[in-house]
């Protein structure tokens, strides 16, 4: 078993990566190397987990995230921490300390637990724990060794929410994502050229109006 290294971890920011093809944030970390022996390299690995429970809601906040934790009165049961993503990066050799960036690719899928959240959010901040984890190379007189960042690393940081906004506006303007079955898709494209229409959201609009046309009112019922 490898022996573990002494370094430490803090999160100074989290920015949108502007000039990614695909959705990406970066994340600037602090590096400390608790040895006075130099750095060849770090195969660096994080861990992004979200603690809603760090943070309160507004009702429309609340109204968004009933699909995740259901009615408040159950909350303090059911916001637990959940895994947002994985990400990685190789870091270059330094001595005593370091700033790097990290890649986090993000999605803005909504089947995935943390675009559900980070949709209903509207203004404040994420409340984000990096869980870090890796190999630290180091250069020696008679080769290289190998030691692994101790598995307790981690540290805490609240990402303002303009941060999301601001880079899903940037790939998807006014829009998003949902992920359908064939069928329903093969069905949904159907309607759109049966009824001549150019893109799939008018198809969605026209059925939605019309499911509310035939929805009944509260008071035609009790009548």
């Amino acid at each position: 078993m490898s022996p573990v290294y002494s370094m430490t971890f803090a999160v100074l920011d989290v920015r949108p990566e502007p000039y990614a093809v695909a959705p990406n944030l970066t994340a600037r970390i602090g590096i400390a190397s608790l040895s006075e022996e130099p750095v060849h390299a770090v195969a660096l690995r994080a861990q992004v987990r979200i603690e809603p429970h760090r943070r309160r809601y507004s009702d429309e906040e609340g109204a968004g995230l009933a699909d995740l934790f259901g009615p408040r009165e159950r909350w303090r049961d059911t916001q637990r921490t959940f895994l947002w993503m994985h990400c990685a990066t190789m870091i270059q050799g330094f001595q005593g300390g370091a700033e790097i960036d990290l890649p986090m690719p993000v999605t803005y899928d909504f089947e995935v637990t943390g675009s559900k959240y980070l949709h209903a959010l509207r203004d404040g901040t994420v409340p984000l724990l990096f869980l870090f984890s890796g190999t630290v190379f180091l250069k020696g007189a008679t080769g290289f060794g190998v030691q692994q960042i101790p598995w307790d690393r981690d540290d805490k940081f609240d990402m303002p929410v303009s941060v999301w906004h601001d880079v899903m506006a940037a790939h998807f303007p006014n829009s998003g994502w949902l992920r359908l079955s064939r069928e329903t898709l093969d069905a949904l494209a159907a309607y759109k050229s049966e009824h001549g229409m150019l893109g799939f959201d008018d198809a969605v609009t026209r059925l939605l109006a019309q499911c509310a046309e035939q929805t009944p009112s509260t008071g035609s019922e009790a009548s």
